[in-house]
């Protein structure tokens, strides 16, 4: 079937730096000229919430890409493999039965019992913060606290954290849309390490499990189905990256917006009940992960155009999260806004595992991060991290004056 065209669309260029600074005047042209626009070659870009969410949940696009693509993007290497293999890039029926044994490992009821826990942690914290006076937002609580919450779901030993954390950041560089040599390389070397440390590691849960995620992984069975030794161990470490990575860009965005609004910052110190809705703002109006890539499986139709199976279609969320179809006011960050149906953690089957994990830990942190202190400004202006598949920042100084 060939694509019905009318007039060309503009091009949405990923890689320009402006778009990568500050997106959002670029996604309101878009969005004005229409539901799609051109992206790289045989890709569309779709921009309008209603078409982001539906085509989210729509069976006529996948994520299993095929091997060629990965290929394209990262080479030969161990880390094209990897993505492959992952949940993220699966399709039904592979999909189904790797989300029903990861996410029986992966489910809200472990989660929520860790919640004292988190409360402990964030207390050391911010005891650390208020010794200190002045913090990064990012390495002191966006790294850290993620970080040791999922390595402690995962049964990571604490004196290995440090060791697998860079290698963890690495692995982040393949999935951006634009990877180069350099980080090709750091991607691949990456994979291979952290491959080798969780094989290592899961060899000992199976002689000694524990109640860990990994040892619920081994242990995981649908319908006399269980996850092969390889499905383990790359999604193991595929949950652990993104465990802490999106919670990061969460805790950094969440940070640098309060410290740009305080009139925001003011009224949740008021009103501390809002600060849940606070956390599904942030999320809203800076998303961490501004895109979805899924492929055409299906002759779709969008606007006045029919997509061919093979074309590549990205939903663009941080557009759509901005859409004024959907939000008043998109451009503002409001943390009373409720409802607040944001797409930053993706919808349909590949809807975020660990959703429920990023918002207790941003809640209890920026809880007991206004309560503690009264007073909180910047320290410095707040970085933006250009590179990587994340919006996020690469240091957010902040001044924290306690009572």
């Amino acid at each position: 079937m060939r694509e019905v065209r009318s007039e060309l669309a503009p091009r949405f260029d990923t890689s320009s730096p402006a778009l990568r600074e500050n997106p959002y005047p670029a996604y309101a042209r878009f969005r004005a000229a229409g539901p799609l626009c051109r992206g790289g070659p045989a890709q569309w870009v779709v921009t309008r919430y209603a078409d982001v969410a539906n085509l989210l949940k729509d069976h006529r696009l996948g994520s299993q890409f095929p091997e060629e693509y990965h290929r394209f993007s990262l080479g030969d290497g161990p880390a094209t493999e990897f993505l492959r293999r992952v949940i993220l890039h699966r399709d039904r029926p592979d999909h189904t039965v790797l989300r029903r044994l990861t996410g029986s490992a992966f489910g809200p009821g472990l989660v929520r019992t860790m919640h004292e826990w988190i409360e402990r942690l964030v207390d050391d914290l911010l005891a650390d913060a208020r010794e200190r006076a002045e913090i990064d937002a990012v390495t002191d609580l966006g790294y850290l606290l993620p970080v040791l919450v999922i390595c402690e779901l995962l049964g990571i030993p604490a004196d290995d954290r440090d060791a697998i954390r860079p290698r963890a950041f690495d692995l982040g560089k393949a999935f951006s849309t634009s990877v180069g040599a350099a980080d090709r390389a750091a991607a691949d070397d990456a994979v291979v390490w952290l491959r080798d440390y969780l094989d290592n590691l899961l060899a000992q849960r199976r002689r000694s499990p524990g109640d860990d995620l990994l040892s619920r992984m081994l242990t995981a069975e649908d319908d006399g189905r269980r996850l092969t030794h390889e499905d383990i161990v790359d999604n193991a470490v595929f949950l652990f990256f993104a465990g802490f990575e999106t919670t990061t860009s969460l805790i950094a965005t969440g940070s640098a917006a309060l410290l740009q609004h305080p009139d925001q910052l003011a009224l949740l110190r008021r009103q501390p009940t809002h600060i849940p809705h606070a956390i599904e703002e942030f999320l809203r109006y800076d998303a961490p992960i501004q895109s979805r890539l899924r492929l055409v499986l299906e002759p779709l139709r969008i606007a006045d155009r029919t997509l061919r199976p093979g074309r590549v279609v990205l939903l663009s969320i941080g557009s759509a999260n901005h859409d004024e179809r959907q939000f008043s006011d998109p451009e503002r960050l409001d943390v009373t806004r409720n409802p607040n149906p944001h797409l930053s953690f993706g919808g349909g089957i590949h809807y975020c595992l660990g959703a429920t994990l990023a918002r207790i830990e941003a809640t209890v942190l920026f809880t007991e991060l206004i309560q503690r202190f009264p007073t909180i400004e910047p320290a410095g202006p707040a970085v933006r991290q250009l590179d990587g598949a994340f919006r996020t920042y690469s240091a957010v100084p902040m001044r924290l004056l306690p009572r």
